[in-house]
């Protein structure tokens, strides 16, 4: 399709409306037209920046090319990818995002017919095999005149069943933090899958309802603390006259597990529509048990680990003794390949979330034996990188801490690391020594800057 946009490539028009921006791209409204129809509301996605990064480009991409797979009953499809001067602009069909109807708290009476259209426009968007990933209001559509509801923001979607967040750095993650599900920060060791989507549309369902988060952080690591260990208050404790089967709802949504949400989108319908057929009818909703008859819509085993209690109690209490007593300790896992070494230590992810605690892994890797320390490095290699994330502040502690430990043989620890030259800078070099004592001062210096803080 062919479209003409009003506040196209490179053009000021004072018609254009900024629905909102987030620092990495601003959305605008304005008119379009193609060859057969008369000017129309069109949304522009515009990156700010004039040389964004390639994850940016990527991302408006990739929603570009799932256009067959969007419907317009349910979505809001991409009209035309666009590159001018000023930058790469997504064009989709227009709409009012919902982000800009939660000011205040929404009746009953507005909210749930209102919750049923999301509902059913997100249940079409799993049965059509896609997974969003970053769900919020900024990415929900509502048409005023007839309650349609569609979503866009599709530049993370996936359409995977279920695949794993790797644990990086919370700054790292690329989503709004504020609607993310728990398994979605890397740190419970579970998959994300369309379930996930439900526990944003609890949030999101909350800030309807409420007129707040149910959560509040003040860095990235905060809020992933907030989603893995929080449990926040019932909406109808915020607000006294929400029905407390709407209440339930939205808390059952919002479980950190997966297999104690919702199911599905179907499943969550019904019971919504069961609401307000209720409280059209009488002004009031009966108590009933939240997602009696949901029920999975495709074959999925429980992602617990199960026999393996005693295991990762282990590893739990190591951690607190260490972190109570700073002393460090080794503990070593055996097992034969596949066994599940992997998932039992990244049991510690969960853990570590409350008291900030740092992870590094390395893997050992039979085709890379002929490399010293590679382990070790590849390690490292993962906790410096997350460390580039940080304000400068904290990276000036880290840097005095870092260098203090290393001493004058830095150089060694680069030569392993060279990610950590970005932190301390370059090195003077070492001295020459014979190969036992070069080896055995390395493993000194290194012991010192594994231990270090």
């Amino acid at each position: 399709m062919s479209t003409r946009i009003s506040l196209g490539a490179g053009a000021t028009d004072r018609r254009q409306q900024v629905l909102w921006k987030d620092g990495e791209r601003v959305l605008y409204r304005g008119l379009g037209a193609d060859r057969t129809r008369a000017p129309h509301s069109v949304l522009t996605l515009r990156l700010i920046a004039k040389s964004p990064p390639p994850a940016s480009l990527d991302r408006l991409a990739h929603e570009y090319g799932l256009k067959d797979h969007l419907e317009s009953a349910w979505a809001a499809p991409p009209l035309e990818l666009l590159r001018d001067r000023d930058g790469t602009m997504l064009v989709l069909e227009g709409g009012e995002t919902l982000d800009r109807r939660l000011a205040e708290p929404m009746e009953v009476s507005q909210f749930l017919p209102l919750a049923v259209a999301i509902a059913v426009a997100l249940g079409r968007m799993h049965r059509r095999g896609l997974v969003h990933k970053d769900l919020k209001p900024a990415h929900i559509l509502v048409n005023e005149s007839n309650g349609q509801v569609r979503l866009m923001g599709f530049g993370l979607a996936s359409r995977l069943p279920g695949e794993r967040q790797p644990p990086v750095p919370p700054e790292f993650i690329a989503r709004t933090l504020a609607y993310m599900a728990p398994e979605q920060t890397g740190r419970m060791n579970r998959s994300i899958d369309s379930r996930s989507d439900l526990y944003a549309l609890g949030v999101i369902f909350y800030q309807m309802l409420t007129g707040v988060l149910p959560f509040t952080g003040s860095d990235p690591m905060e809020w992933v603390h907030c989603h893995i260990a929080r449990t926040p208050a019932p909406p109808h404790e915020r607000v006294a006259n929400i029905p407390s089967p709407i209440s339930h709802i939205v808390t059952k949504l919002l479980a950190k597990t997966a297999e104690e949400r919702y199911q599905t989108a179907a499943g969550l319908a019904h019971d919504l529509r069961r609401c307000l057929a209720e409280w059209r009818a009488s002004g009031r909703i009966e108590p009933f048990l939240p997602g009696e008859i949901d029920a999975p819509d495709r074959l999925s085993t429980p992602q617990k680990l199960y026999g393996r209690e005693r295991e990762i109690a282990g590893l739990l209490g190591a951690y607190n003794r260490v972190a109570t007593t700073g002393t460090p300790e080794l503990m070593l896992i055996s097992g034969y390949s596949e066994v599940g070494k992997t998932s039992i230590v990244n049991e510690l992810h969960k853990a570590l979330v409350p008291s900030g605690g740092l992870f590094a892994s390395g893997k050992f890797d039979e085709h890379r034996r002929d490399i010293p320390y590679a382990t070790i490095a590849q390690a490292f290699q993962g906790l410096i990188r997350g460390f580039l994330s940080k304000s400068d502040v904290e990276l000036e502690g880290w840097r005095s801490e870092l260098s203090g430990a290393l001493g004058a043989h830095g150089r060694r620890v680069l030569e392993l690391v060279p990610e950590l030259k970005l932190i301390i800078g370059e090195q003077p070099p070492t001295p020459d020594l014979p190969p036992q004592q070069a080896r055995r001062l390395f493993q000194i210096v290194l012991a010192g800057f594994g231990v270090n803080r």
